[in-house]
């Protein structure tokens, strides 16, 4: 199986199963003399894992992360750093039922035609479990990228039909974490958390919306063709479990204006250069503008629910899955942390990508001068 690590400067590979004895990844291209506020990775994690609330899966996980390599007296080397995170709580017997049937809309059935051998414990490989492992990658980037004055902030913005009708400039993002479903518009949060209720004791689940938004981006992040910043973004926010769409900026809704009322006009502010509005959500011909960084990613309802549904077997014979284990009702307020983890994934690495080369170019004007 191919496709487990992502960035080119700043590099993760991430490892293990749902079930497996423990999950983790290892990085690579960490600048060294970073340090390591251990603290704040554990609280990043604690975000995510699972049983922290009434609407999330049950599952009890302290994901109580270690560090293997690559750090000394609590800064990093520049050597690879790895981190573990143990199992506990796995329960495998929960998934026998389905060793040799496929779940509608999971990986079950593609994982067997192309690898023949599945892991159908939680979906092994395919289980949102893995975005643990991204996001104590994304704690590190995050602690270089604050560094740097770029911050991240993720939030809920729609469970189902409801949603908050204000921008992230109208929230207080800092009330995000004031609620179990992560939305900072705190009325309409408690509606969702009561329609994530109900539709968890219907025995089923609800898709939803995470925004976020990137304060503090340098102009000059990404390139102009393949590896445009707003394309690598996509590609993070896509590779999420469940995760279904993405936009940035005006998006879909651009669609709707002219020229005239979507163009981003430039003016001076002091020394710096900005635009009067920010349809472009910060991204200009895939190049970071200095502008805010803002986007939206569509999370589908989970594909495990109670009530039982038509299948087939590994022969292709009908058959019928009843969801057991333990799952959620809404993924959406888990996949906060995971989506800040994989922007900053991102722009860690566009970060470092740029730095090379503007250390190349000089290294180039040196030699042309001496």
């Amino acid at each position: 199986m191919r496709g487990n690590s992502f960035g080119k400067a700043f590099t993760i590979t991430t490892f293990g199963e749902s079930h497996g004895k423990a999950i983790g990844v290892t990085i690579d291209g960490c600048p060294a003399g970073l340090t390591l506020d251990l603290n704040f990775i554990q609280s990043e994690l604690d975000r995510r894992r699972p049983g922290q609330s009434k609407i999330v899966t049950q599952r009890k996980e302290s994901d109580t992360v270690q560090i293997l390599s690559g750090d000394f007296e609590g800064k990093t080397t520049g050597t690879p750093l790895m981190l573990l995170i143990w199992n506990a709580d796995a329960r495998s017997k929960d998934y026998s039922h389905i060793a040799d049937r496929f779940r509608p809309s999971h990986a079950d059935f593609t994982y067997h035609e192309k690898y023949g051998n599945r892991d159908y414990r939680g979906g092994g490989r395919s289980s949102a479990r893995e975005t643990a492992a991204r996001v104590a990658a994304g704690a590190i980037a995050k602690l270089f990228l604050r560094e740097k004055g770029i911050e991240i902030n993720a939030y809920v913005s729609q469970v189902g039909a409801i949603k908050t009708e204000k921008s992230y400039p109208e929230l207080d993002l800092a009330d995000t974490e004031k609620t179990a479903v992560r939305c900072p518009d705190l009325p309409v949060a408690e509606q969702m958390i009561d329609h994530i209720k109900a539709v968890k004791k219907a025995g089923d689940t609800i898709g939803g919306v995470v925004a976020a938004v990137v304060t503090g981006c340098p102009v000059g992040l990404g390139e102009p063709a393949f590896d445009k910043l707003h394309a690598d973004l996509a590609k993070a926010m896509l590779s999420i479990n469940a995760c279904k769409g993405f936009e940035y900026g005006s998006g879909f809704d651009g669609v709707t204006m002219r020229g005239s009322e979507h163009n981003d006009i430039f003016v001076k502010e002091g020394n710096e250069i900005k635009t009067k509005t920010n349809f472009s959500g910060g991204i200009q011909g895939g190049i970071s503008n200095g502008m805010d960084i803002y986007f939206r990613c569509a999370f589908k309802p989970v594909a495990t629910i109670i009530p039982a549904q038509d299948s087939v077997d590994v022969k292709g014979e009908k058959t019928e899955v009843v969801g057991k284990g333990r799952h959620d009702p809404c993924v959406v307020p888990r996949a906060v942390p995971i989506v800040e983890a994989m922007a900053a994934l991102v722009l860690i690495d566009h970060y470092l990508r740029d730095l090379m080369v503007r250390r190349e170019d000089r290294g180039e004007r040196r030699e042309e001068r001496g």
